[in-house]
C-alpha cells in the first residue's frame, strides 16, 4: 500500500518544484501565484538501499520498490477556508492524504513574486496553519450541530461524540492543531472518521536555493521544534533538475558529489515522512520479484501478509522470517536455512523493520 502525502504552502513556495523532484511528473512551474489550477497527483518510487542490497542476492528477479502517492495542492492564501484564491476547493484534497508536507519558501528571488510581499517564514507558516485550523473549525461546528440534536434525546454514542467534538473545537478555536492533543483508543475510530486537517502529521520542507541552508531554513527548524513537527531542508530546484537530467541512480550520485552531498535530500524526505507516519518496511523474495512493502509499526504477521493478498491474512498458517542483516551476512537464503536461522512465526508475531518474510497460507 502506498503512503499518501499532500504538498501545501503559500503560492510560489516551490510545491510544484518539489512535486516534480519527487515524481518526475513535469508539473507546470511558473513565477506567478496559482499556476497550479488542478491538483497534481503523482506516484514516486521510494529509494531503498536495503532493497538494492537484497536484490543483489537475487539478480535474476525484478526489483519492486514501495511507492508514495503525492498530491500537489494549489497555494493557500489568507482566507482560503472562506474561498479566497483557489484554496477552498483544494482543502478537500488534503483530507484524503495521510500526512502533510508543508513547503516553506526559504529562498530570495526577485523574479518570483511572494504573495504577501516580503518573506517572513513564521508568518507564512502561520497563514497556512491558520487556514487549516479555520477549515477544521467550520467542519467540526457543522458536525456538532447535527450530532447535538441526537445527544439531547439521550443517545449515548452521540453524547460521547459531542464531548469529543467540544474538545477538538476548544483546541482549534485556541489556534492549537488537533495533532497536539492526546486521544484514547476508544476515541481514535471517530477521529479517523472526522479526519480533521490539523490532526494529520506535518513535515516542514524548507525549500532553499542551490547555496543550501540559510537563516530562513533555520527559522523553519525552530518552528518545527516548537510545534513537535518534523522538518527537512531541500534544494528544490536542484533536486528537480537532478531528477530530470539524471534518471539513473549512478548518474545522480555523481551529480550529488559535485555539490558535496552524500545523498539526495529527497531520500531523507521520504525517510522522515516514513518516521512521521510510524511505518516500517518488510521484504518478500517470492516468485519473480524482490519487493518492498510498508505497514504501520506494530503490525502482526497476518495483517502484514494482507498487504500482499488478503489470503495471507484470512488463511494464514505461519510466516518464515529472515532478518535482512542475517540474510545478507549469510549470502543466500539457502545458507541461512542450512544454518537453522530462519524463524517460523505465528499469528502473534510483530513484523520488524527489515524483515524478509515468506508467508504460508492454507
Amino acid at each position: 500500500m502506498s503512503r499518501s502525502f499532500g504538498l501545501v504552502g503559500l503560492p510560489n513556495a516551490g510545491k510544484s518544484t518539489i512535486f516534480n523532484a519527487l515524481t518526475l511528473a513535469g508539473a507546470r512551474v511558473e513565477a506567478y501565484p496559482f499556476c497550479t489550477i488542478e491538483p497534481h497527483h503523482g506516484v514516486a518510487s521510494v529509494p531503498d538501499e536495503r532493497l538494492d542490497r537484497l536484490h543483489a542476492l537475487f539478480p535474476g528477479k525484478k526489483k519492486v520498490p514501495t511507492t508514495i502517492e503525492v498530491v500537489d495542492i494549489a497555494g493557500l492564501v489568507e482566507g482560503a477556508s472562506q474561498g479566497e484564491g483557489l484554496g477552498n476547493q483544494f482543502l478537500a484534497e488534503i483530507r484524503g492524504v495521510e500526512a502533510i508536507l508543508h513547503v516553506v519558501r526559504c529562498f530570495q528571488d526577485p523574479d518570483i513574486a511572494h504573495p504577501m510581499g516580503e518573506l517572513d517564514v513564521r508568518r507564512d507558516i502561520k497563514v497556512v496553519e491558520g487556514e487549516l485550523l479555520a477549515k477544521d473549525r467550520e467542519t467540526l461546528e457543522r458536525r456538532r450541530e447535527r450530532t447535538a440534536k441526537a445527544a439531547r434525546t439521550g443517545d449515548k454514542p452521540a453524547q460521547e461524540e459531542v464531548a469529543l467534538l467540544d474538545r477538538l473545537l476548544d483546541a482549534v478555536r485556541d489556534g492549537k492543531p488537533i495533532r497536539a492533543l492526546h486521544f484514547s483508543a476508544q476515541e481514535m475510530p471517530l477521529l479517523r472518521e472526522l479526519a480533521p486537517l490539523t490532526s494529520k502529521p506535518v513535515l516542514f520542507v524548507a525549500n532553499v536555493d542551490d547555496a543550501g541552508e540559510n537563516d530562513l531554513s533555520r527559522a523553519v527548524a525552530e518552528v518545527a521544534h516548537e510545534s513537535g513537527a518534523g522538518w527537512i531542508v531541500v534544494r528544490g530546484k536542484l533536486e528537480a533538475e537532478l531528477g530530470e537530467a539524471c534518471p539513473e541512480e549512478g548518474e545522480r550520485q555523481a551529480f550529488l558529489q559535485e555539490y558535496g552531498l552524500a545523498e539526495s535530500a529527497l531520500v531523507r524526505l521520504v525517510r522522515e515522512a516514513y518516521r512521521l507516519l510510524a511505518v516500517i518496511t518488510f521484504y518478500t523474495v517470492e516468485g519473480p520479484e524482490v519487493r518492498a512493502w510498508t505497514v504501520p509499526a506494530g503490525t502482526k504477521a497476518p495483517d502484514a501478509g494482507a498487504a500482499i493478498h488478503t489470503d495471507f491474512r484470512d488463511r494464514f498458517v505461519l510466516a518464515e522470517v529472515m532478518p535482512l542483516a542475517d540474510l545478507l551476512a549469510a549470502g543466500s537464503e539457502r545458507a541461512l536455512r542450512e544454518a537453522g536461522r530462519v524463524h517460523r512465526a505465528g499469528r502473534d508475531y510483530t513484523v520488524q523493520d527489515g524483515d524478509v518474510i515468506h508467508f504460508i497460507s492454507a
